[in-house]
């Protein structure tokens, strides 16, 4: 709970998602152009340049975050230092 007159910093959802799908790439050295190739076995047709954008802006969706995070392989999503 928060102490009496103080507010909790509002959080940049949006800004953390973004962070925590750049980090998972980052951890396995893995580009937009791999991912785009990556992603297309699941039937997801981006390429490179709509991934950068869509990353860049944080705007994608729940279920894009999801395409990726299967299609590099990931089974664990790290929360804590996004």
């Amino acid at each position: 709970m928060a102490k009496e007159g103080k507010e909790p910093k509002p959080v940049d959802w949006a800004a953390r998602v973004k962070g925590m799908l750049k980090a998972e790439l980052k951890r396995r050295n893995i580009g937009y152009r791999e991912l785009a190739r990556l992603l297309e076995p699941l039937g997801v047709k981006e390429n490179e340049r709509n991934i950068a954008n869509k990353i860049a802006r944080g705007s994608f969706t729940a279920v894009f975050l999801i395409q990726c995070l299967a299609a590099i392989g990931a089974k664990k999503l790290r929360i804590d230092d996004a």
